[in-house]
């Protein structure tokens, strides 16, 4: 028996499977979700070689390793030829290096998205979800702007399957991923390995939203069951002050303070007081329904599998306002 019914018997592909999420989430996957097939679908052979052989559930039978990229339309179509349901994880996400090479960002995060959002409607996918970022609203950086881009193109690509009625294609967005590859936590690991006395921090009064890796392909794979289409999805998760994350990580050590790095923000937001006029609460997440095709908003609220309760007109979801926090004690016990 499944533990995420929507998946069983089905063919999976993942793009960007061999990064951090997508190495997680076909662990879950393959444990836990009776598919018939996994298909990773990303651009690097040494990381998909890396992750075959890291454990043993990565060679099994059910698994396939299929070298493209997103950016190339014709390889998706036939990597994407009998799968039912696609997550989408390929991204270029570094914040700073999306300043200094925009183009390649746009290429990859927009021009791929419209591929992929093609290339499922084509070949007859019955289910997209796409993962997106905190910075996506009200971007301030490159990155965060395409990321928008390609949500708009997520939710938009609804319209176009005409009489067939799918796929469905709907968005999670979260914020950063506690301790995966990119994020501060390795960097400054890798800062005290190199011998140094102190760690730089942007500023002292930065927070972020933090997830755990466990937690978002959880949330991933259980909004793969509740989507309808059109849907984004904001899983309720806490945030940490950069000191408290500091402190988890090296208690004793001074903090050296180098200033927010290009297209940072001090704090962000999840979902933005513009959304709210679309959006429902849950327990465990909010979830907007953009305005589309002129359809009202209620009209739309009652395709939900669940009832939800519609948030204030003017609220907003920040990581400085937050109603739950990450401690540095608590995040020491997640590392």
């Amino acid at each position: 028996m499944s533990a995420f019914p929507s998946l069983q018997g089905q063919t999976i592909l993942i793009t960007g499977g061999s990064g951090s999420f997508g190495r997680a989430a076909a662990r879950r996957i393959l444990t836990e979700g009776n598919c018939a097939k996994l298909i990773i679908f990303s651009r690097d052979e040494w990381k998909q070689w890396e992750m075959r052989n890291s454990d043993p559930v990565f060679k099994d039978p059910r698994i396939r390793y299929f070298l493209g990229d997103v950016r190339d339309s014709s390889r998706l179509a036939r990597a994407f030829r009998g799968v039912n349901i696609v997550i989408h994880a390929a991204a270029l996400k570094q914040v700073p290096a999306a300043e200094y090479n925009p183009t390649e960002f746009i290429k990859t995060n927009i021009l791929g998205a419209i591929n992929v959002i093609d290339n499922t409607i084509e070949r007859g996918v019955q289910k997209l979800i796409a993962l997106s970022t905190d910075k996506s609203v009200n971007p301030v950086n490159l990155y965060g702007a395409t990321k928008l881009c390609s949500d708009k193109l997520f939710i938009a690509g609804n319209a176009y399957v005409g009489e067939q009625g799918h796929p469905k294609i709907s968005i999670v967005r979260y914020g950063n991923v506690l301790g995966s590859r990119g994020s501060v936590i390795p960097y400054w690991y890798s800062v005290i390995e190199k011998g140094a006395k102190s760690l730089p921090i942007t500023d002292p009064a930065m927070t972020r939203f933090w997830i755990t890796l466990d937690h978002a392909v959880d949330f991933v794979l259980k909004c793969i069951e509740r989507m309808q289409g059109e849907e984004i999805f904001v899983p309720k998760v806490p945030s940490v002050r950069i000191t408290e994350l500091a402190k988890a990580v090296a208690p004793e050590m001074p903090h050296e303070i180098v200033g927010i790095r290009e297209g940072e923000k001090l704090h962000e937001l999840l979902l933005s007081s513009d959304e709210a006029r679309y959006t429902l609460k849950y327990p465990d997440c909010y979830l907007i329904l953009p305005p589309v095709h002129k359809r009202p908003f209620e009209e739309r609220v009652k395709r939900q599998k669940y009832p939800g309760e519609k948030v204030p007109d003017n609220f907003q979801y920040s990581s400085a306002t937050n109603e739950e926090w990450f401690s540095a004690e608590q995040v020491k016990e997640i590392l």
